[in-house]
């Protein structure tokens, strides 16, 4: 019996069995290298103290994202010094939005290590980097390589997925770290170490991403394995996510009759530390909504407003009622507490999460886009 070409299950295709060529990859980087505002052009060494600011901005973050707050930080601490000078508080500020704030933190700690320490230059080494405050194995090794042309192996999640491809490695994440990292490794040319690394990222980024890479225009298309048998997509394996319980609390949004908003600082230890917040109780598995106001920074006629403000956490997410309250223009704040212009909130260090209940009780606009 004849059997319709439609009926044939396609066997995969054999691995291909090429050999990643470094140079292939320096060849596509010095023809489509992204042009970002952190990137030195071509042939001019890259700047430490920028490439330093890009690797910690763009930590659980998008390029796209960082690419204002960059320029703003430049605008303001164009050197290293001067950020190590600057208030952490007005770090913080200009932080507001860009989340995972013990960055902001460890940034201007580690700018006061090398304006003290090292005299305002930042250690050419890994080593010597690593040493620094908020510099992990991953930001040490790509400042080597960018910034120093250092051989050093930087892997960020494009690059992961690189490597993962490149050579089929079938192992979960995190487990398949060691593997990948061993393979990166391999994969170093004798020289250009830092255009290498930008280059990978690059592919990651551009070429070879999650969904629908475009293999068919990728310099190393003949050595990837995964290609080669057809199962791009699949890697690299994640073994799979965990969520968080859910967390519950209330914040408090107290306003003057003359304009002005009760807020705090929060303790600097810990999650969100040193930012801006408007009165709130802890955030619990088991708040209770019945004992909220038992919690409010103040005696007032307090409203809860319809619905909840949601945020998501690394480790869980939140959900957070909202009270609001109005107060004659001479009420004093509770110790520990101050009142700013309602005009002048989007100035204040408020992290995402509270920018959300300000926006709910109304107070400042919901950005673009935003539901």
């Amino acid at each position: 019996m004849k059997v319709s070409g439609a009926a044939v299950r396609k066997k995969p295709k054999p691995a291909q069995a090429g050999v990643p060529d470094p140079q292939a990859l320096l060849d596509w980087y010095d023809r489509h290298r992204r042009h970002l505002p952190w990137r030195s052009p071509p042939g001019r060494q890259a700047d430490p103290y920028h490439v330093w600011l890009s690797e910690i901005m763009l930590q659980q973050t998008t390029v796209r994202a960082v690419g204002p707050y960059y320029v703003k930080f430049l605008g303001l601490w164009p050197t290293v010094a001067a950020l190590a000078a600057a208030p952490l508080d007005d770090v913080l500020k200009a932080w507001a939005g860009l989340g995972y704030y013990a960055r902001a933190r460890n940034l201007h700690a580690c700018a006061a290590a090398v304006a003290r320490e090292h005299g305002g230059r930042f250690p050419d080494t890994e080593e010597g980097l690593r040493a620094l405050p908020g510099i992990g194995g991953y930001t040490s090794a790509a400042i080597a390589a960018i910034a120093f042309d250092r051989r050093a192996v930087a892997i960020d999640g494009n690059i992961e997925r690189v490597v993962a491809r490149l050579f089929a490695i079938e192992t979960e994440l995190p487990a398949a770290k060691v593997e990948i990292r061993a393979h990166a490794d391999a994969l170093l040319p004798s020289k250009r170490f830092g255009d290498f690394t930008q280059g990978l990222m690059d592919l990651g980024a551009t070429i070879c991403t999650p969904k629908k890479p475009a293999c068919g225009i990728c310099p190393w298309m003949d050595a990837c394995v995964a290609r080669g048998r057809d199962d791009v997509e699949s890697l690299p394996r994640k073994a799979p996510k965990v969520e968080g319980k859910l967390r519950r609390g209330a914040s408090f949004v107290a306003t003057r009759v003359d304009g002005f908003v009760l807020v705090r600082t929060r303790p600097s230890k810990g999650l969100l530390g040193g930012m801006t917040e408007v009165p709130s109780t802890a955030w619990t598995h088991d708040f209770d909504e019945d004992d909220a106001l038992t919690h409010a920074p103040l005696k007032a006629k307090w409203r809860k407003l319809p619905g909840v403000v949601e945020h998501g956490f690394t480790h869980f997410p939140l959900q957070q009622s909202v009270y609001v309250a109005e107060l004659p223009a001479k009420t004093k704040a509770p110790d520990g507490m101050r009142w700013v212009a309602a005009t002048e909130l989007h100035g204040e260090a408020l992290p995402n999460v509270f920018r959300k209940v300000v926006v709910h009780a109304g107070l400042l606009a919901r950005p673009p886009g935003k539901r």
